[in-house]
């Protein structure tokens, strides 16, 4: 019930679950729950305290993986990720770490694929932005035009001219009214 609490975005809401997640993560001791610290994570980065969600994720940085904690070991990794991919350069090899991890457990994570992307845009490094954007336009059966544009402006950065028109293409089919890409690619 918490995290539909933190769905609702409100911020009494929000409140009210880092408070029930904190209380009962202490009474029934589950402070390396990677469920509650993904909740009380998401609660800190909805109240825009940024650090402290920080510092509950990095506890489960060298958590090890098993089947009943992956999928709330997975979405720490990535969102601890996401925050050291918006703060900048000297954070990124630990980001693309935790990406691979993710990648090892979860081969068909897209969102990963996109971080990695991301990480490979900001270093400038578009063949591998390209292969990173591929593997998540694959996974997401196509239908991403986040993902289909990055991916199309990648392939122009790396002149691959005729492979950014197709993909343009093909985002344009689902997504006709994508003024960025028809402006930026086409």
């Amino acid at each position: 019930p918490n995290l539909y609490l933190l769905a609702t975005r409100q911020k009494n809401n929000v409140e009210r679950a880092l408070n029930d997640l904190t209380a009962w993560a202490s009474k029934q001791n589950q402070q390396d729950n990677p469920g509650v610290i993904f909740g009380v994570a998401t609660a800190h980065l909805l109240l825009k305290q940024t650090q402290r969600a920080k510092n509950q994720l990095k506890r489960v940085i060298k958590a090890p993986w098993s089947l009943e904690d992956g999928e709330y070991l997975e979405r720490c990794w990535l969102l601890l990720s996401d925050i050291y991919i918006q703060a900048g350069q000297n954070k990124m090899d630990v980001a693309a770490e935790l990406l691979r991890r993710v990648l090892t457990y979860n081969k068909s994570c897209a969102k990963a694929y996109e971080y990695l992307g991301y990480i490979a845009e900001k270093e400038q490094s578009y063949r591998e932005v390209a292969t990173q954007f591929e593997n998540a336009w694959r996974i997401t059966n196509q239908r991403n035009p986040t993902v289909g544009y990055r991916l199309a402006l990648s392939y122009l950065k790396s002149k691959q001219f005729t492979d950014a028109i197709d993909i343009s293409q093909a985002v344009l089919q689902r997504y006709p009214d994508h003024l960025k890409l028809r402006k930026d690619v086409l």
